[in-house]
């Protein structure tokens, strides 16, 4: 099994998990604010998290997804020698690491971008992009594509093995540097294929282990999660019939989603692949805000990290941080304070998750078993992981009243949540519960 196979992933957003400023001066001293990762490491540990997906940490002007250097850690965020300490540290308490790769766009103050900004069509840099005769809306005296129509985000020509040569040697600076571990590509659906696997053999080449993670949204993930691109996408489809299915009080949702892609059904199209699974993350609403019932906080926290998958906690959740996408993107990227969020925040939530942390780390049927539904109304679902050795069932009541359910087993099993052992012929769950029986 690779590492990435049962890890547990804590996602940071950098620039607003440090309190940065909105926007980069360019001039500012480096503020060291990364350093404070080191002191939450006990917390991320706690979690039982053993892998960190940190966004965009290079030099930009803003979010950090305009890159403006490649090889310089954000000067709000700190220093390279600071983000050097801060992967150190993690990895000497076993927590893996990796990155934003950020490969389809740069900002406009991208060096190679600024030369072509000044040499207009007669720069030897403008093959780095989609350049062309005509205008932009920056009014720069030529036309360039920018990523979905964002002019701020300049289009990188990934046809052109100069610009391929480029990435690949900052992906190994990375990798020497900081001994990453792998990377999350940032809009991966928009990536050229050949890329893709070029990337691929570089990285494999580095470590066979390399993780490569891509951002996905809809559509065949086989596309880009295969043997000669990436080992895993982000499972947008679950994302979305996760909070509906219990907004709407309808389990036949996910579980139709769970079962299309990992039943054990010969059509089924993701069986043994690892997608990676959250409930919410820097680009979408806080789950606390999304969900409209409150208790279904920790049940669909289960549901998550049991259903098959890579699980992924975004920085403030484990506490019910609440925001909503419409309010813009500062308020889902707010300052990672854990002392305040440990006295306003929702602790037994993050106790909550730090036991299915250790289920998916500890037991193999979490991480790599098969996936049988074996009970499913519309407030409530069971389902079985196996391998050879063991078999975990998840059960979820997401009703306000007590229900009890057929799961065609009888005996004693011990609940993982709770070190309870109970009876499964005729299992009642309480109101707003979930469980995890080894069987």
């Amino acid at each position: 099994m690779k590492w990435y196979e049962n890890a547990v992933f804590y996602h940071i957003y950098p620039l607003g998990y440090m309190g940065c400023p909105l926007r980069n001066d360019g001039t500012s001293e480096p503020s060291h604010k990364i350093l404070k990762v080191i002191d939450d490491i006990p917390h991320i540990k706690e979690l039982g998290c053993n892998a960190i997906y940190f966004g965009p940490v290079f030099e930009s002007v803003a979010h950090g997804y305009d890159t403006i250097d490649y090889t310089t850690i954000d000067r709000r965020l700190g220093t390279n020698e600071d983000f050097k300490k801060v992967c150190e540290a993690l990895h000497e308490n076993g927590i893996r690491v990796i990155l934003d790769g950020v490969f389809n766009h740069v900002g406009r103050d991208f060096t190679h971008f600024m030369d072509v900004r000044q040499n207009k069509l007669g720069s030897s840099k403008k093959d780095w992009f989609h350049v062309r005769e005509g205008n932009s809306n920056y009014n720069d005296g030529f036309y360039y594509e920018g990523w979905e129509g964002h002019y701020d985000l300049v289009k990188l020509n990934l046809y052109n093995p100069e610009v391929k040569r480029y990435i690949f040697e900052c992906v190994s600076g990375w990798r020497n540097e900081f001994g990453i571990d792998g990377l999350r590509l940032d809009v991966a659906y928009c990536l050229e294929p050949n890329f893709l696997k070029e990337l691929h053999n570089h990285c494999k080449g580095i470590s066979d282990d390399f993780f490569l993670l891509g951002e996905t949204l809809h559509g065949d993930y086989n596309q880009w999660c295969n043997g000669e691109m990436l080992d895993s996408v982000t499972n947008y489809e679950c994302y979305k019939g996760l909070f509906s299915s219990f907004n709407d009080m309808n389990m036949f949702e996910i579980a139709h989603s769970i079962n299309r892609q990992f039943g054990s059904e010969n059509w089924c199209i993701y069986r043994g692949k690892h997608l990676y699974t959250f409930v919410d993350n820097h680009d979408v609403s806080r789950v606390a805000t999304i969900l409209k019932t409150k208790e279904h906080l920790p049940l669909i926290y289960t549901l998550m990290f049991m259903m098959p998958g890579i699980p992924a906690v975004y920085y403030g959740s484990e506490f019910g941080v609440l925001a909503d996408k419409k309010d813009g993107d500062p308020g889902l990227r707010v300052e990672f304070d854990l002392e305040k969020m440990k006295s306003e925040g929702l602790n037994d939530l993050t106790a909550h998750i730090g036991k299915l942390a250790e289920i998916e780390k500890n037991h193999p049927a979490a991480a790599e078993g098969d996936y049988k539904q074996v009970q499913l109304t519309n407030r409530q679902y069971a389902f079985s992981r196996s391998t050879g050795e063991e078999t975990l069932i998840a059960v979820i009541n997401a009703d306000g009243a007590p229900f009890t359910f057929n799961l065609n087993r009888g005996g004693q099993a011990e609940n993982l949540l709770t070190g309870e052992k109970q009876e499964l012929g005729g299992l009642t769950l309480p109101a707003f519960t979930s469980a995890v029986f080894k069987v």
